[in-house]
């Protein structure tokens, strides 16, 4: 963390010895030591807070994502059954044509006006 060897490690030692005396060191180092691990325990906290925060914050954007692609699928059904009923719209209207055209097509002529008409066995006499 703070990239401090042994040498100085022991330059701090000897300082502090001097400083606070051999009476009052071990409090100190007690006292040290224990806000050392306090301030750990406070950041560590904090970034498993960040973290859990992160993971909530992606799993709403999963969530969100999800029903996006939910209502698209949707979407995509609903437009995939229009242009079924079209597509037999058009098939149908297809079909009444073919039929028109084979009637008239099929339909009997009528008979000529130049036609004679078929004459009558008892009219000839």
């Amino acid at each position: 963390m703070f990239d401090i060897g042994f040498l100085e490690l022991v330059i701090i030692a000897v300082i502090a010895l001097v400083v606070l005396g051999p009476e009052r060191l071990p409090v100190a180092i007690k006292t040290t030591a224990l806000w050392v691990s306090r301030i750990k325990r406070s950041f560590q906290g904090i970034r498993s807070e960040i973290e859990r925060e992160l993971k909530v914050d992606e799993i709403r954007r999963e969530i969100h994502n999800n029903n996006v692609m939910d209502e698209l699928k949707r979407t995509r059904e609903e437009i995939s059954q229009e242009v079924s009923a079209m597509r037999k719209q058009v098939d149908l209207t297809d079909d009444l044509k073919g039929v028109t055209a084979e009637k008239s097509s099929s339909a009997p002529e009528a008979p000529k006006a130049d036609a004679q008409p078929p004459k009558d066995p008892s009219s000839q006499s």
